[in-house]
């Protein structure tokens, strides 16, 4: 359980790094995701995290897509990908997808 809540608490700060380059506040502006990433609106506050590409093409990333495609077809209600999970699921993916 610790290994657990350690990789969560990485994942929550990698990405906290990677939200906004202002303490980790979240920045509603397109301008503010570096390159190679994208930006997802997770869990039921539709959080936002900045991700990198390269998980798009991860098969436990391509169900949370399915999930998404399921629950919201192409009409998201974010403006940008959202994503039916909860935060803490969301967390523990990432933390897999940076550990492999």
């Amino acid at each position: 359980m610790g290994i657990r809540k350690i990789g969560i608490a990485h994942a929550k700060e990698k990405l906290r790094r990677t939200i906004s380059p202002k303490n980790g506040s979240i920045s509603t502006g397109v301008n503010d995701i570096p390159k190679g990433h994208c930006a997802v609106y997770v869990g039921e506050e539709h959080r936002r995290f900045v991700v990198p590409i390269s998980f798009l093409n991860h098969p436990l990333f391509q169900e949370l897509l399915h999930w998404a495609e399921e629950e919201f077809g192409y009409n998201h209600p974010m403006g940008g990908l959202t994503i039916p999970c909860t935060e803490d699921y969301f967390l523990s993916l990432t933390a897999l997808l940076n550990s492999s």
